[in-house]
């Protein structure tokens, strides 16, 4: 999880906005917890709703699934 910390802040660094919206679902996807899933996949999602991203809704659904946001 360094490098992908590592990335994040290089990320964070650069503005690189739609890039986040990749690390921080990675993240999402790497988490061990239902709360550090929760906290990554809300970062992807905000980030892409600010990029207007294509991956936007599919974070959504991916939210609602897990009870984190409505439909």
């Amino acid at each position: 999880m360094n490098d992908l910390n590592d990335r994040l802040l290089a990320a964070h660094a650069e503005g690189a906005h739609d890039a986040l919206v990749h690390l921080y679902a990675e993240a999402a996807d790497r988490a061990n917890d239902p709360t550090a899933e929760g906290f990554f996949l809300t970062h992807a999602y905000v980030f892409a709703l600010e990029r207007n991203h294509p991956d936007a809704l599919r974070l959504k659904a991916r939210l609602v699934a897990s009870g984190r946001e409505q439909d």
